[in-house]
């Protein structure tokens, strides 16, 4: 019978019961076993109860991907808590106004951020204890820090006994909206299990696979290569970033690495690179989401990675993943970022609600066990996002992405809501204007975006990044004046040497000018 985990940390258990010795997990130079990782996480969940963390709790885990983040989020789970995912490079205000929101019991950060914990413990009335990584052990910390390290090595090694159940919270991912505080995402254990067994089915995941992971763990596409690998008994080599992309290309080689997530920044960087001198030939798949691959790049990398599958995928943190593209449908709807993910069902609706017909835009709907539990402490955000299902107590996800169908029941997004420009009485999706860009030789990077405009209304802006090609904005405009309708062809075109990318390596469209 095929094991069936109820909770997150029961995919690490499973693993360590089954073949301790296997190497789970490399990262910071070190490679540890599933053994040797849950007895850390052990370890790390009896020192948080003696401290008083108990089931329903949250911790905040302020780290970068690292060994102790690792630990940390099973260690945590164990204890019957809730992780709280932050990414490293997060500010000190935002910090704590994520801590305040979410009433964190317990904090777990590294000696380099320790400038941040002066006077959080006065502030914060619910932080009862801060866990200081990259500590010497046995230093004198204050009363209510401890290090990571002496957690690890003076805490039991006994499993906790389990308190909570799948319905329980298990993280909160914070992710930003388009205006206001970030919003805590619920996740219970049942949900990021669901998604975790979905996506790991179509990728035809198995335990010989070796998963190769440049993404923060605070991004859920980070977080779940984590959850997915250890949930099918794969290893995972956790990298920090994707600064140098020659050095993960040698890790990919050195590792025999069989599957690499990405974003399209980073495999627009890939595309740029002579891979001649790296043996690749134990990568099976490519998987990418955050934002859709534009089809040039996609045959760009056939191109470049012959033999390997490439998952085009859409997602959202509210679902965790929606959409996967088979591999064998890019040939024929290189635009499409797929189905439903397997075990789900999602269609389009316009603004009343009705169901729409193939060629129809309208507003993504999702439903399945991947639905998150809404958003923490936000009631009203709660509601406007997750509307009743079919049936009675059920509720589905409203995306607020704007997608199309076509005859065969595969989507294609075209825009968020709330991206879309009207220029002169027309509404211009930006993603249309991208790709058009993207087909020019010698463009790695397009970001369009619309600027007030006291005649059209909006105006159209493109922000382009060359690969060195000689392009100037007067050949980018022919372009698109060729391929695109005449309310659709950028104003202007503005050549830069980078664009702003978010933590998760998106184009951060809200920071240019």
């Amino acid at each position: 019978m095929d094991f069936q985990p109820r909770l997150v940390q029961n995919v690490l258990e499973h693993n360590a019961d089954l073949h301790p010795d296997k190497t789970a997990l490399i990262a910071d130079g070190q490679r540890l076993s599933y053994d040797t990782l849950e007895q850390h996480a052990n370890a790390f969940a009896n020192t948080l109860i003696q401290h008083g963390v108990k089931r329903g709790d949250r911790v905040v885990l302020f780290l970068p991907n690292s060994v102790p983040m690792v630990v940390a989020i099973f260690g945590t789970l164990k204890a019957g808590a809730a992780f709280v995912a932050v990414n490293p490079t997060t500010k000190q205000d935002k910090l704590e106004y994520i801590l305040s929101n979410c009433r964190a019991s317990a904090m777990v950060t590294w000696s380099a951020k320790q400038a941040y914990l002066d006077g959080l413990s006065q502030s914060m009335p619910d932080l009862r204890l801060i866990v200081v990584g990259g500590t010497a052990g046995g230093q004198e910390l204050q009363q209510d820090v401890v290090a990571f390290e002496d957690m690890i090595r003076s805490g039991s090694a006994k499993r906790p006994q389990a308190t909570s159940i799948d319905l329980d919270l298990a993280c909160l991912v914070y992710t930003s909206g388009s205006t206001g505080e970030p919003k805590g995402v619920m996740t219970a254990h049942a949900n990021m299990l669901f998604a975790a067994r979905s996506i790991a089915e179509y990728l035809e995941n198995t335990e010989d696979d070796i998963v190769l992971n440049v993404l923060p763990l605070s991004f859920d596409y980070g977080l779940y290569q984590l959850i997915m690998t250890f949930s099918f008994g794969g290893t995972l080599v956790l990298e920090k970033g994707f600064t140098y992309p020659a050095y993960i290309l040698e890790r990919l080689q050195a590792e025999r690495v069989t599957g690499f997530p990405g974003v399209p920044t980073i495999f627009a960087a890939l595309l740029s690179i002579d891979l001649q001198d790296h043996d690749l030939s134990s990568l099976r798949y490519l998987t990418n989401t955050a934002a859709a691959l534009p089809p040039a790049h996609i045959l760009q990398l056939r191109a470049k990675f012959p033999g390997v599958q490439i998952y085009s995928m859409y997602g959202l943190t509210e679902t965790k993943r929606t959409l996967y593209l088979p591999p064998d449908q890019l040939d024929v709807r290189p635009d499409s970022v797929g189905i439903a993910i397997p075990g789900t069902e999602v269609w389009i609706e316009d603004e009343t609600g009705h169901r729409m017909g193939p060629g129809e835009i309208g507003e993504l709907i999702v439903r399945g066990r991947h639905v998150m539990l809404g958003y923490w402490g936000d009631a009203e955000a709660s509601e406007a996002r997750y509307a009743p299902g079919p049936f009675p107590g059920e509720r589905v996800c409203r995306t607020g992405d704007l997608f199309r169908m076509d005859s065969e029941g595969y989507f294609y997004f075209v825009g968020r809501t709330d991206d879309i420009i009207k220029s002169r009485g027309e509404k211009v999706a930006p993603k249309e204007v991208e790709e058009v860009i993207y087909r020019l030789k010698g463009v790695r990077e397009a970001a369009v975006v619309g600027f007030d405009d006291p005649v059209m209304g909006q105006g159209i802006r493109a922000y382009v990044v060359l690969d060195g090609q000689g392009l100037q904005e007067k050949d980018i405009l022919s372009h698109c004046r060729a391929h695109l309708e005449s309310f659709m062809v950028p104003n202007d075109v503005q050549i830069c040497e980078t664009l702003p990318k978010t933590s998760s390596g998106k184009i951060a469209k809200k920071e240019l000018p």
